[in-house]
């Protein structure tokens, strides 16, 4: 009876003690295979963005052809009307940000063509200092979730309601990073703090893995909600 009793604590305890390390494995293995997802889609939307620009050099000298053309013509009513659907197809490739970091400009530019194709209005400005403490692949992680996280926000709402501005410069000796978008007001909060409403296979790792970077680097960080209006602060040291 005493030696059943001992295997029985004995087993308990191998319980106790393995659950937790296989909770935190579990975690850790759920996290990896999200980041390795979400930079998998950064890199297919980076790469999409690079053969749209591509392509859209490459037809270049085509365009100024057949422009001409109708000029010579005197076509102007379908020359107008190309030059509209030049200027709406250029919209979505326009590389409007150059901040001075190469990694940067392509997961920034590449989000922004996202944003803009989902019919949602942006104001952006960005500009990196050349020597940074925070690593180019943690800022493009960095960037990539705060820019996804509004862009599901804004997806709620119709398409006149929704807006993202974007800001991210030197304030002294930090990096200054400011993200505000629209949203539909409803929030989810755990422990004082927030928690994406996205599905629980996902939720939380884009915010979990913004917090680590920022706690990775001694930086400060501030996450507001006024109702309709969400919007997210984080200084890093340079």
């Amino acid at each position: 009876m005493n030696l059943l009793l001992i295997i029985i604590i004995l087993i308990m305890a191998v319980i106790l003690l393995g659950v937790p390390f296989y909770i935190r494995y579990a975690i850790e293995r759920e996290t990896a295979r999200f980041q390795n997802d979400l930079t998998r889609r950064h890199c297919e939307e980076v790469n999409q963005l690079y053969h749209q620009t591509r392509g859209w050099r490459h037809d270049f000298r085509n365009h100024l052809q057949t422009m001409q053309a109708y000029l010579e013509m005197g076509q102007t009513k379908r020359l107008e009307g190309y030059l509209r659907e030049l200027n709406d197809d250029y919209q979505q490739i326009d590389i409007a940000l150059k901040t001075g970091n190469n990694m940067v400009d392509a997961i920034l530019n590449s989000k922004l063509s996202v944003v803009k194709a989902k019919d949602i209005h942006i104001n952006a400005s960005a500009s990196v200092p050349a020597k940074l403490s925070i690593s180019d692949v943690d800022l493009s992680v960095m960037i990539g979730n705060l820019l996804d996280n509004a862009l599901e926000a804004c997806l709620k709402l119709p398409p006149e309601d929704r807006f993202i501005r974007f800001y991210m410069t030197k304030a002294k000796e930090n990096l200054y990073i400011y993200i505000m978008n629209s949203a539909d007001g409803t929030y989810r909060r755990g422990m004082g703090i927030y928690l994406s409403t996205k599905a629980l296979s996902g939720h939380g790792y884009g915010l979990q893995r913004i917090d680590k970077i920022v706690r990775k680097y001694n930086g400060y960080q501030s996450r507001e909600d006024e109702g309709n209006v969400f919007a997210t602060e984080i200084l890093l040291p340079l």
